[in-house]
């Protein structure tokens, strides 16, 4: 009895792997519907383009989960200093030499690979926060050592975010470091304060930038700015309501012709919408309802506090981003670009999505969760 549970300590989550695994091959379907059109027209007649750079991020991706799921995940922790000299060393790399694109300067080239910081930035905000409320877990009910330290933290990482001009990654990291500190142990008075130190936080950064100011107005009626900047947002609703219940079959997509702008990756959950509908909407949510079930387990009967806020913050990043990008999709709240994770095209969200799968991995194997 002791050598099986022995041997099942030392298996990873074999559901969780299936649904990572379920998602990826999913998205490779959806990029190439979506994107064939940009794909043909936009880079010489060829339709695998965005399929291709999918496909060569996704085995990268799997190889580095596959590797990191063997390392043991309390190594992080030894190194939680150089993890936030790296981070910080990005964001001003950025800020120095980063690649402007969509008006934002967010992407930097190292040996002709380019990437975004931010998806480093997020994984090391995880992994030194879990530190930072492990080491500190009995002074999070008071103000100084636990409030005002954390603060600093979570404002810290997202700062990073921010002067990238990158507002909605900074959202759902500090989104992702505020869950982790109510779970740590904050009083809810604290946790009302964060609330709406958070809230101010969002709406000066809205106001300090005239193109924010304008998505949120015309979140009201973007079919009053539809011939501007409503665009997107209804095209979006347009194909989502074409789909109907069963949708239009995979490829038969008519908003994905120039109609919604890149269809493949900020949008690719309405194209999902037109092609399967209904149905296959509400499929891909059971999906990531499946992966939250999977990573929220492992956290909760993970002995230690620093492998229960790492797989908490780990699963909480891909909950909230996948929440925003439906959000976003279905008109609930302004537009802002976010990918879908896992299956929008991206190859450095992707394969930096999937290095922390390996890390969430490795912790199940030390969790008291049964995989079978």
């Amino acid at each position: 009895m002791e050598e099986t549970q022995r041997k099942i300590k030392k298996t990873v989550d074999w559901v969780l792997v299936f649904v990572i695994i379920l998602l990826v091959l999913f998205g490779f379907l959806m990029v190439y519907s979506s994107s064939y059109p940009d794909g043909y027209y936009k880079f010489n007649k060829d339709p695998f383009y965005f399929l291709r750079k999918q496909v060569i991020a996704a085995v990268g991706g799997i190889i580095g989960m596959i590797f990191l799921s063997k390392i043991n995940y309390k190594i992080y922790a030894k190194f939680t200093k150089p993890i936030l000299i790296t981070c910080v060393f990005f964001a001003i790399l950025t800020g120095i030499m980063g690649i402007a694109s969509n008006g934002a300067q967010r992407w930097i080239n190292i040996a002709g690979i380019n990437f975004q910081p931010s998806e480093i930035i997020k994984i090391g905000g995880v992994l030194c926060m879990a530190d930072f409320f492990d080491k500190n877990r009995k002074h999070m009910t008071e103000f100084k050592l636990g409030f005002v330290k954390s603060m600093l933290g979570i404002g810290l990482f997202c700062g990073l975010i921010a002067i990238q001009d990158d507002l909605s990654t900074a959202i759902i990291l500090g989104g992702t470091l505020f869950v982790m500190y109510f779970c740590a142990g904050a009083k809810i008075k604290h946790i009302i304060m964060l609330i709406l130190a958070g809230i101010s936080g969002v709406v000066v950064l809205i106001a300090a930038q005239p193109y924010r100011i304008s998505r949120v107005i015309v979140f009201f009626d973007p079919f009053k700015y539809m011939q501007d900047e409503g665009w997107q947002i209804v095209q979006s609703l347009y194909a989502l309501g074409t789909g109907g219940l069963f949708g239009m079959g995979i490829g038969k997509s008519r908003q994905k012709f120039f109609y919604l702008p890149e269809p493949y990756n900020d949008f690719i959950f309405s194209i999902i919408g037109e092609e399967l509908g209904f149905i296959g909407c509400v499929l891909i949510m059971l999906l990531f309802i499946v992966f939250a079930w999977r990573g929220l387990r492992i956290a909760m009967n993970t002995e230690d506090i620093y492998g229960s806020m790492t797989a908490l913050g780990i699963t909480t990043l891909v909950l909230v981003q996948f929440a925003i990008h439906i959000a976003v999709a279905t008109s609930s709240m302004p537009p802002t670009g976010r990918a879908l994770p896992f299956i929008s095209a991206g190859g450095s969200s992707l394969m930096f999505l999937l290095f922390s799968m390996g890390i969430l991995l490795n912790i199940s194997r030390y969790s008291n969760t049964y995989r079978n």
